[in-house]
């Protein structure tokens, strides 16, 4: 698997793996038809935004790593008790 690849199937570097994967196995199952599949682009696109502001908001706050780990982002999302996307 090329490293680009993997870095990307990487949970503690891709904070939104599970909404690419199911926006990649809606498109596969409905024949590629982008309209069918928009409310999961949406999810994804949602979680890219928040994900993101988090990093911002980190780097601005001198915290390193500016993207939290896995075990990191499940205790965020734990702590809001419901999903912000």
């Amino acid at each position: 698997m090329p490293r680009v690849t993997q870095r990307l199937r990487d949970p503690d570097i891709n904070p939104c793996l599970s909404e690419s994967d199911a926006s990649t196995r809606c498109m596969d199952e409905n024949n590629y038809d982008r309209e069918r599949c928009s409310n999961h682009f949406l999810k994804y696109k949602n979680c890219r935004r928040f994900w993101n502001s988090v990093m911002i908001q980190r780097r601005q706050n001198g915290v390193q790593p500016s993207m939290p780990t896995a075990a990191e982002r499940d205790e965020i999302l734990r702590a809001m008790q419901k999903m912000p996307y």
